[in-house]
């Protein structure tokens, strides 16, 4: 081997590089976490501030979440040729700015456009963050290394969610933002100190991520994203009101009722990244065909306190199984495009936090009860399972390797 070769082959990265910038990059995604979900648990304290209806705070969850569905797939296009530690930093940015605009929002109306605002940088941020994790760990451990950037997402939801439930709770709910501005600043200091600057590959271009819009398998993965979650949305974006009016638990018991939804989140995250290895599309099929089953049965039993809690834990697994899957679907039907494809499973996600947030906040205006949001997320996770058989047809058509279905 000559000197050249030898230098060629060592790693760009030290272990403890890696390990540090990977971590710095993950603190991001628990912030991420946090603002997305912490609102639900908080959306009592919501109403009273604003004077707004429950389905009204629902559209605060929607607002959030339509801002990613938008601005993943634009700003991951419009920073494809961009050096991505620094794009990062500006994605944080932007972040950080919705949330200053969120605290200090002196109406509904400008909350929601503060809340959109802070969502457009969110799909972008992960895109950019796994494939920083991805180059910087290697082919051989990309995965996990996109794993733990990912599990800052998942994590929040046991953590951070619950402390900041239970913050907001006590000193009011809009310290939320303040949280997540804090969380998001030590995100910025820990990605300008540990992460490496790193230039996207050369044959990377803003046409060839538009031009992986065309690819008909991509489209039929955002909709089956899109159906799927959205079954989830549906119930979790209302389980403040279920757990308090139905349940009948203390608003003081929303933190530990929101974490434990939350651990069956990270359970269902890592079953779900066993399973994906065996099967992607068939991981979907038997995760959705159980979220229908257990929101059914969480629907059913949510005037039983101890049932109520068992089902809403299974929903969190269930539903948190389709994410590796997903995202390994999505980015397999459009491997020219890595960037778009990464950044728009948190679009499909997102769209349907939107979806299940508003049909939940309809069905409830139309007075067919709090326990009705659950029974339209389950009709929402069959629909599902019709659409991951036709993706899973089209797949075989298109002759797709096996290991990909």
């Amino acid at each position: 081997m000559t000197t050249a070769e030898k230098t060629s082959a060592m790693p760009k990265y030290t272990r403890k590089q890696v390990a540090l910038a990977i971590i710095a990059l993950s603190i991001g995604g628990f912030a991420v976490g946090v603002t997305e979900f912490a609102i639900m648990g908080l959306q009592l304290e919501a109403v009273q501030d604003l004077g707004i209806t429950i389905p009204q705070a629902g559209l605060l969850i929607s607002a959030y979440a339509v801002g990613v569905v938008i601005g993943a797939p634009i700003l991951s296009i419009l920073g494809a040729r961009r050096e991505r530690k620094s794009y990062a930093m500006l994605l944080l940015g932007v972040f950080i700015l919705g949330h200053v605009l969120s605290f200090f929002a002196p109406n509904f109306e400008t909350m929601l456009v503060a809340r959109f605002l802070s969502g457009l940088p969110h799909g972008a941020y992960f895109a950019v963050a796994a494939l920083m994790a991805a180059e910087m760990a290697g082919p051989t451990k990309r995965s996990r290394a996109i794993a733990v950037v990912m599990g800052g997402l998942a994590i929040s939801n046991v953590l951070g969610v619950p402390v900041v439930t239970a913050l907001g709770q006590q000193f009011g709910w809009r310290w939320m933002f303040i949280s997540v501005i804090v969380l998001a600043l030590i995100t910025m200091a820990a990605v300008a100190r540990y992460a490496p600057r790193q230039m996207p590959p050369a044959k990377a271009t803003m046409r060839s991520e538009i031009m992986g819009l065309k690819n008909k398998r991509l489209w039929v993965g955002i909709m089956l994203a899109v159906v799927g979650f959205s079954g989830m949305f549906a119930l979790y974006s209302y389980i403040a009101p279920v757990s308090t009016e139905i349940t009948g638990f203390s608003e003081s018991s929303l933190p530990w009722i929101v974490g434990l939804f939350g651990a069956g989140m990270v359970v269902g995250n890592f079953v779900g990244g066993w399973a994906a290895d065996k099967s992607v599309l068939g991981t979907v099929v038997v995760a959705m065909g159980l979220v229908a089953v257990f929101m059914v049965l969480f629907a059913y039993t949510a005037h039983i306190p101890a049932l109520m809690l068992i089902f809403l834990f299974l929903v969190g697994v269930s539903a948190s199984a389709l994410g590796p899957s997903m995202q390994t679907h999505l980015i397999d039907t459009a491997p020219d495009a890595p960037q778009l494809a990464a950044s728009l499973h948190h679009s499909a996600f997102n769209a349907a936090n939107a979806l299940g947030a508003l049909v939940g906040g309809q069905v409830i205006a139309a007075d067919l009860g709090l326990r009705a949001p659950s029974y339209v997320g389950a009709f929402a996770a069959v629909l599902g399972v019709m659409v991951a058989l036709y993706a899973i047809r089209l797949t075989r058509l298109m002759k797709t390797p096996r290991q990909a279905i």
